[in-house]
């Protein structure tokens, strides 16, 4: 009989194994119950990249300037581009708002006797004879709404809180990034640090191509549906041109949450304006998904058009909204990572035969 040899595992190795599970389990939950932060830690992290070079430029050019104050300026500046904004909308928003709302009654009688757009739709497709079919069912249904609403206000107060600790984490990460950037690097060898400066770099440079791209593809569809809006004599087309140009930051779905928007005003001004909108826009944004989207971050991003759109693909299957976002500087941060690996390891070779020489 062959002698069986047995292997006895080291206690020590055990429970290494047993405290990286541990640690494994207790890090995925973490995240799970912190998620929310961290997103809102990524998002300021974008920002962050964003406006350090705008920080440097005025702290470098402007020598009376501190950090702290260049620092002030710039988001001073951003915080009233965004209140411009807000102020673009709220003033035509609460104007219009008051005359729907005198406009209401009379709009909702044209309705029910089949008169106007909006009246001749719901003629046409039977929906006035449906809704007073199950008048009772309607009710019912509104009267449940409570739930919903409070979940809207609950998400509005949550947005707000999100708006303001991503501006914050924002400021202080500009404000502190030379320190923190300064004290990084000290912690590895003089030429590791410099590769690790240069890589961070490059990095940033490809965020920020991403921002200005998304921000050159916007102005695109506000400007077009601007346009087309007023071609067909659709009232509001400023505002609501604004608003698509603004979602439409969201890539791959942005534009279809705007011609959710711009649909319903054309359909209110009439039928054959809201069609043609819904075709401009089922036109509109399969161009910009196979089309300007590739072509505008290749050239901003350097990144090649095919990667492009297999980065927004893929991300947006498994990540959704925030995916689709992160998607394009993600794949540019791993080509430039990437790119440095493949150098430093061809340059290895090269100095190892220099010496053998």
């Amino acid at each position: 009989m062959s002698s069986q040899r047995t292997y006895e595992v080291p206690v020590r190795t055990i429970l290494a194994t047993i405290g990286l599970t541990l640690a494994t389990v207790v890090a995925v939950v973490f995240v799970m119950h912190v998620q929310r932060v961290l997103v809102w830690m990524l998002i300021a992290a974008v920002f962050t990249v964003a406006l350090y070079p705008a920080v440097n430029w005025v702290q470098d050019h402007v020598r009376w300037c501190r950090r702290s104050l260049a620092t002030l300026l710039v988001f001073l500046v951003v915080f009233l581009v965004f209140g411009g904004v807000l102020t673009l909308f709220a003033v035509p928003l609460a104007e219009q708002g008051t005359q729907l709302a005198s406009r209401l009654p009379d709009m909702i009688a044209d309705a029910r006797s089949g008169r106007g757009a909006v009246g001749i739709l719901l003629e046409r497709t039977n929906a006035l004879e449906f809704a007073r079919d199950n008048e009772d069912r309607i009710r019912q249904f509104a009267t449940g709404l409570g739930t919903p609403a409070l979940n809207l206000v609950r998400s509005a107060v949550t947005g707000v809180v999100a708006t303001i600790s991503i501006f914050v984490l924002a400021y202080l990460a500009v404000l502190q990034g030379p320190k923190v950037i300064d004290g990084t690097l000290a912690l590895f060898p003089p030429q590791r640090a410099e590769r690790i400066h240069r890589v961070g770099r490059e990095c940033a440079k490809t965020i920020t191509g991403y921002i200005s791209g998304n921000l050159i593809i916007s102005v695109i569809c506000g400007v077009l549906t601007y346009v087309v809006l007023k071609i067909f004599g659709v009232p509001f087309a400023e505002l609501i041109a604004v608003f698509v140009a603004i979602v439409d930051l969201i890539p791959l779905i942005g534009a279809t949450l705007g011609a959710v928007v711009a649909g319903v005003a054309a359909l209110i001004h009439s039928v054959p304006a809201a069609i043609a909108v819904i075709i401009f826009f089922v036109v509109y944004q399969q161009l910009e998904n196979h089309l300007l989207q590739p072509v505008i971050f290749s050239r901003t991003v350097r990144l090649n058009p095919l990667t492009v759109l297999v980065a927004l693909l893929l991300a947006t299957e498994l990540a959704g909204i925030l995916g689709a976002l992160l998607a394009i500087p993600a794949a540019g941060i791993i080509q430039v990572v990437l790119r440095d690996v493949w150098q430093h390891r061809r340059v290895e070779p090269d100095a190892e035969s220099d010496a053998s020489t």
